[in-house]
This record gives structure tokens, sequence and C-alpha cells, in this order.
């Protein structure tokens, strides 16, 4: 019985994913490679921009994979956000189906977002790989840990914002602001190491530089200075997961009303 409940979200996830696909992209021209096209695009922008206006070291780190491993995870985070933000409002017909429920949507949309940007990732890295800018990661499972935890945060965040822009129609402009809170915050453009040590401390209460820092400890190796928990910010995930869930609790019905 768990299997067959299991085999039966795994599906309704699965077809929410391909009618978003379709939906977002279409059937037609490059259709659902934009999914992995935009992050790219921006991110290979990014990358020939700064190399034209910076040094190709900075603190001593490679310019290449110092914003690739930033800006990467800024978009993933950004898109997980900014995606889940209508999930409810756009699907609100299926919700009358009475085995889709309000977190398959976000989950689905989670999931497309968060293998998009891990395409991209991955295509950078290799084309920097390839130009001699970046080696193999010094440790694939920290890497896998610090992007999937990254994953993890940005989902719960999504939920939290989500859940609120339901309730309070202002929040929908408010939160693609906010969301440019996350450079600062998140550390995408800077390194742990750099603040002050008396400013440090402080700093990484903020849950969003410790996976960030995971992924460049595990790009750089250990010769480059990171600080971060691996804990830290799952346990900040799992509470922001739980709270965008009560948040949505009766989300069906408040846009239902509208």
């Amino acid at each position: 019985m768990p299997a067959a409940f299991a085999v039966r979200q795994v599906r309704t996830i699965g077809a929410l994913m391909m009618r978003e696909l379709i939906t977002r992209y279409g059937r037609r021209g490059l259709g659902f490679l934009w999914l992995v096209g935009e992050p790219l695009i921006f991110c290979l922008g990014v990358l020939v921009m700064w190399s034209v206006i910076r040094p190709d070291y900075e603190h001593g780190l490679r310019i290449g994979p110092f914003l690739m491993t930033g800006y990467m995870s800024l978009v993933l985070m950004r898109h997980q956000i900014s995606y889940s933000l209508a999930a409810v409002q756009a699907n609100i017909g299926l919700l009358h189906h009475r085995q889709i429920s309000i977190l398959h949507l976000f989950i689905a949309r989670n999931l497309l977002e968060i293998a998009g940007a891990t395409l991209a990732f991955f295509i950078v890295y290799v084309l920097l790989g390839l130009l001699g800018q970046v080696s193999w990661p010094h440790d694939i499972l920290l890497l896998y840990a610090g992007w999937g935890t990254l994953a993890f945060l940005g989902f719960g965040t999504a939920l939290v914002f989500s859940g609120l822009a339901i309730r309070f129609d202002v929040m929908e402009r408010v939160v693609p602001l906010l969301t440019y809170l996350l450079i600062p915050l998140s550390g995408v453009f800077f390194m742990a190491a750099w603040i002050p040590a008396h400013f440090r401390e402080l700093y990484l209460r903020v849950p969003y530089p410790h996976p960030i820092e995971m992924i460049r400890a595990a790009v750089f190796g250990p010769f480059v200075e990171t600080h971060y928990n691996p804990l830290y910010p799952l346990v900040w995930a799992v509470l922001l997961t739980i709270a965008g869930l009560l948040l949505l609790v009766d989300a069906r019905g408040r846009v239902e009303a509208e």
C-alpha cells in the first residue's frame, strides 16, 4: 500500500512537470531547452562581462569558477522563489482533481527549476574546465550536499513567500524586491573569509551562505578558506518548509474566494 501511494505521488508530480514545461515553453522551437538555456545564458553573460572588467584573479581565486559557484546558486534560489509565487493561482483549475494537492504544484515547479539550474551549472562547469579555469571538484559529495541543501533551503523560502503572497496581495510586488536581498545575504559575490572576523559570526547566522560556502569548498578544495556548518541550513530549511506549509493550509480556499 505505501509503495502504491508513493508511485501515485511520483506520477502526479511527473505529469504536472510535463504540463508545466509545455505550458511555459510550448511544443515548438527550443521548447523545454529554455529551462536550461535561460539560466545558462544569464550565467555566461555575467561571466563574460566580469572577465572583461575584472582581473583574472580576486583574493587568489579565479574569477570564472568563483562567479560560477555564486551566480548559479543565486539563479537557483531566485527562480525557485519567482516561479513558486503564482503556482496556485496559475493552476487553480487543477485542484478540482482530488489526487492533485497544492504541495504537488510547488514540488513540480521547484523540481523543474532545480533540474534546469543543475544542468546549466554542469554545462558551465564543463565549459570552464575545457578553458582550463577549473579542475574536477576536490570533494564531489560535498558539492552534491551543498547544492542539495541550497535547493532545499530555496524550496522552504519559496513556500513561505508564496504563502504570504496568497494572504497579502502586496507581497506579490514586495517579494521580487526581497529576492534582491539574497545577493548580500547569501554571499554569492564574496566569501565569508573576506568579512572581518568580528562580523563573520553574525553574518553566518544567516543560513544562505552556508551551502554556497560548501559548494565553493568542494570546488576550490582545502587551500581556500571557507566557513560553513552543514546542519545549520538544513534546520532552517526544515523550519521554513513547515512554516510555508502552515501558511498554505487554506490557500485553496483563499484563491477560490478571489
